[in-house]
């Protein structure tokens, strides 16, 4: 099997321990997880030939694995994140085939995460305050579940307004609305 089908394709390693019916414990899981995880990426920035520091993290009952450091790694976000959402995607089912079992697992690329998280907190603060002096509701534009929870949860520190999701995915909005 070549690297890239091997890095896709995430093909077990049988070294590995395999999955038992034991439970294993919560946080075992999640370093395992990241150990999994980063070891995936690292074959991948191998063969993308791209420079990269792997950091490993548990934060709320989640697996963080973060890549920073490299030059080309803005390729590894793409245009509005898109490209970081297929790789987080890919990576959690490479976790999922060692473990057997569903992972929640957050990636962030170059910091790119963490900046869109503080960008959504500032709108949906500003948005709600704007919707509370006016009394007009507001639309956003259409946005990942994970944007839509930052927006919703800063809408929240607001009194006087609610927000909610509409629409359909990909096309799935915050409409922020007065009290």
């Amino acid at each position: 099997m070549s690297d890239t089908a091997e890095v896709i394709g995430a093909e077990r390693d049988d070294t590995a321990p395999a999955v038992t019916d034991e439970v294993e414990d919560g946080d075992d899981l999640l370093v395992r997880e990241g150990d999994v995880a980063g070891d995936y990426l690292e074959r991948l920035l191998d063969i993308l030939d791209y420079d990269g520091d792997i950091d490993l993290d548990v934060e709320a009952d989640r697996a963080i694995v973060s890549i920073d450091g490299g030059e080309d790694l803005d390729k590894l976000v793409g245009p509005r994140g898109t490209v970081l959402e297929a790789l987080q995607e890919l990576t959690r089912l490479a976790v999922q085939q060692d473990t057997g079992a569903r992972s929640r697992l957050m990636l962030d690329v170059a910091g790119w995460r963490a900046a869109r998280r503080e960008e959504l907190r500032e709108l949906g603060r500003t948005t709600a305050e704007s919707v509370r002096d006016s009394g007009d509701k507001a639309r956003l534009q259409p946005m990942s579940p994970f944007e839509r929870k930052i927006v919703h949860d800063a809408v929240a520190t607001v009194d006087g307004v609610t927000s909610e999701s509409e629409g359909e995915e990909p096309k799935r909005r915050v409409v922020v609305r007065p009290e």
